[in-house]
């Protein structure tokens, strides 16, 4: 029989990273593509051509596929998705204006307001009503909403969200709404927000259906599209995405859906992580994902984070997500001098296109990766394993403007770069470890991305973390992360009843028509699973209170006995509880787990190889010029450690040891730094 193969894709802001592993020996291929910005699926379908080009594997011998992709998160941020509407009920034309009235920066009273995706004058209201309980007391004319939606398409609209008041629960006026415009209007995307997430909180619900509508055609033009081209390749397996929520769905759930699609490139990237750490039994991790654009974390303890309080760009989501928060500044992250002369950088990103200065697409601005080219870190000759030649002359030429303007030569600018970027990387950095009450002396820092191996030890040796672990494939790690996930939903029901008002057999209904919901689900994914797991939990509060905490929920469970828990779980996080106070039920989760089969990594580098030279390399850092010993990572055995600086050269990333760490790689081709 012919080898069988799993494929796994990242879709970056700057690169594609593609990761081919054989099924049967463990083997793993890796290709690194430039992003097609304005056509993502060409990068897909140009890596996979080279890919099995390369390898000399049959198309159909690509027996599953999973790619992540950053496309909504940098459609969302960047703010250059569909003209969207947003349909309301008559009386709530300023949900998204309003927000929840909180300052977005509490120790900053002249913060200003997240702009809406939607503008007020796109916000039209319809005469509908219906009430908590579920009397209907106005319904819908379907004449009004299609004038509405003729409006909004003659100024320019191309989606439509729907989200009236009280639709998640009751969901009739919804429908009617959106089967009358698509009736009159059968190309415009809509959605509305009972099919999106039916969870209460007029707000969120409203905003995670804009944010549905705003991404969704060009996220549907491009899942169709990417199938029609792999079928073309030859490719025949399903065709699978990553989710927010560290999961995979099939591409035609990812159109239909793709706000949940949101942060399935971070999400991937902390899978990858914490499985390559569990082969070595680190279990504590901090995950560091820097690439060309941002850089984020998560902090890991034992499992995945997860969140239903996330934020991309400057807005919440409440759908359940891997926990993931941006701390700062990428490798194509623009420097730059303020009005005053003080250096920054970033937000502004070069991207793939043009790119840092040094990969001489006429990129003229400096960037984090050009400075790691001026003060020796990177090797221009060696950047993608030799595959992709950078431009030392550009990229210092554009550091020496900014050194010009600060009254620095081109190595204090660049280090002076460095610098700035870890100095925002540290800022956001403290906070998130704070929030999670983590102690860096006891977690060990896993980074990735092309840029994360670059900066993680500076980064490391600001915060205090002693312990840095960097994966044999940092460069592809969200590509891998992708071939690990297992296929995951969530779903939802908003109950919002006092519990001593819930009958057991609404109890008991309620929940079997979750699980029915998630089985079908998950049937409809075409992918293969070994098992099935079910997380039941009930969101509830004493009556009063303004959140919730998470109950487990037994498959067969009385309201009683429900309550009962609530008390002990309330009783454990805060240490008390009130046996006679209402207790509310306001929602029901289910989260429906199909465990793929997992492929066997035995070692995850090639053997090491004794006859790669070590060679020397003057470092321009803190000030000095540092004699850095550079050696490529396929030389480097198990246990024989390099005291720093030291610079590790592979494929797919750099990596940097500044003075004060020592590294060593374990027999799994990890590679293993540590404080001196």
């Amino acid at each position: 029989m012919s080898p069988s193969y799993r494929l796994g894709v990242d879709i970056g802001g700057t690169f594609t990273d593609l990761m081919l592993l054989e099924e049967e020996s463990g083997d793993l291929h890796m290709l690194k593509t430039p992003s097609v910005p304005g056509a993502p699926a060409q990068a897909v379908v140009d890596g996979i051509e080279k890919l099995i080009a390369r390898e000399r594997i049959a198309p159909e011998s690509i027996a599953y596929f999973c790619h992540g992709t950053t496309l909504a998160l940098n459609t969302i941020i960047q703010r250059n998705g569909a003209a969207t509407g947003l349909l309301v009920t008559a009386g709530f034309r300023d949900v998204l204006e309003l927000q929840r009235l909180r300052l977005p920066n509490p120790h900053h009273f002249y913060a200003d307001k997240p702009k809406p995706l939607v503008p007020r004058r796109w916000v039209r209201e319809i005469d509908e009503r219906v009430t908590a309980d579920g009397v209907v007391l106005r319904s819908p004319d379907p004449e009004q909403v299609r004038r509405e939606a003729a409006r909004l398409c003659e100024e320019g609209v191309t989606a439509i969200a729907i989200c009236f008041l009280h639709a998640y629960r009751y969901d009739v006026a919804e429908r009617l709404a959106k089967d009358a415009i698509q009736a009159r209007f059968p190309d415009l995307y809509v959605c509305t927000s009972s099919e999106i997430w039916p969870q209460y909180r007029e707000y969120e619900r409203a905003l995670v259906t804009v944010m549905n509508a705003y991404v969704g055609d060009r996220m549907r033009r491009y899942f169709t599209m990417l199938e029609e081209r792999l079928g073309g390749l030859g490719v025949r397996c399903a065709i699978l995405s990553t989710k927010s929520n560290g999961g995979v769905m099939s591409a035609a759930s990812a159109g239909e859906r793709p706000v949940q699609t949101l942060l399935s490139g971070p999400a991937s990237g902390v899978i990858g992580s914490l499985y390559v750490s569990r082969l070595m039994g680190q279990d504590h991790i901090v995950t560091l994902d820097m690439g060309g654009t941002s850089a984020d974390v998560a902090i890991v303890s034992g499992e995945l984070p997860y969140s239903t309080d996330s934020k991309v760009g400057e807005f919440p989501v409440i759908l359940p997500t891997v926990e993931v928060s941006s701390i700062g500044a990428g490798g194509g992250s623009i420097a730059w001098t303020d009005p005053t002369g003080v250096l920054k950088v970033g937000p502004q990103s070069a991207g793939a296109d043009p790119g840092p200065a040094s990969y001489g697409r006429g990129g003229e601005n400096a960037t984090v990766t050009d400075a790691y080219v001026t003060v020796g870190i990177i090797d221009p000759a060696r950047f993608l394993g030799a595959s992709m030649l950078l431009r030392g002359d550009l990229a210092r030429a554009a550091v020496r403007r900014i050194g010009e303007t600060l009254g620095l030569d081109e190595h204090e600018a660049a280090n002076s770069i460095l610098q700035v970027a870890t100095s925002n990387m540290y800022a956001e950095f403290l906070p998130v470890l704070a929030s999670h009450g983590v102690d860096p002396r006891d977690y060990a820092l896993v980074p990735y991305g092309g840029a994360g191996p670059t900066h993680a030890f500076l980064l490391a040796r600001e915060v205090g973390i002693r312990k840095v672990i960097v994966p044999p494939n940092p460069g592809t790690l969200c590509a891998m992360g992708s071939l690990v996930a297992d296929v995951r939903g969530d779903f939802v029901r908003t109950i919002y009843s006092d519990c001593d008002e819930l009958p057991d057999a609404q109890l008991a209904s309620t929940i079997h028509e979750l699980e029915r919901e998630a089985r079908d689900w998950l049937a409809g994914q075409g992918a293969r699973v070994d098992d099935t797991v079910l997380l039941r939990n009930a969101e509830m509060r004493y009556k009063g209170q303004s959140h919730e905490i998470a109950v487990p929920l037994a498959e067969e469970m009385r309201t009683a006995a429900l309550v009962a828990a609530f008390h002990r779980r309330y009783r454990e996080v805060y240490g008390y509880h009130d046996e006679a106070a209402v207790v509310e039920l306001i929602s029901l989760r289910m989260t429906i787990i199909g465990i793929v089969p997992k492929p066997i990594l035995t070692r995850l580098l090639h053997p090491a190889d004794a006859d790669v030279a070590v060679r020397q390399r003057p470092v321009y850092l803190d000030g000095k010029v540092w004699n850095a010993t550079v050696v490529d990572r396929r030389a480097l055995s198990p246990d024989v450690p390099l005291e720093g600086p030291v610079i590790v050269e592979q494929y797919d990333t750099t990596t940097f040891v500044p003075p004060g760490f020592r590294v060593h790689a374990d027999a799994f081709g990890n590679l293993i730094g540590e404080a001196d």
